[in-house]
């Protein structure tokens, strides 16, 4: 993995964490520990996905159709 590449992860993964805070009104452990153990950081966070170059809004709707697909309460 790149420098660039772990860079772009990384801005990814603070937009999502974002995201989930302002919409779910939850702490930023809350929004780490849900995206971090999710399988959406799993493909972001493996570089042949190339999911790091979709952006942080495309990101984050997966993320939200894992969470329905899974049922999970936030």
């Amino acid at each position: 993995m790149t420098n660039q590449q772990q860079e772009m992860i990384e801005y990814t993964t603070q937009e999502v964490i974002g995201y989930l805070m302002e919409d779910n009104g939850i702490t930023m452990e809350q929004a780490m520990e849900q995206f971090y153990m999710s399988d959406t950081f799993e493909k972001l966070s493996d570089v042949e996905t190339g999911l790091y170059l979709d952006g942080s809004a495309y990101v984050y709707e997966m993320l939200k159709r894992e969470k329905i697909r899974h049922q999970i309460i936030v």
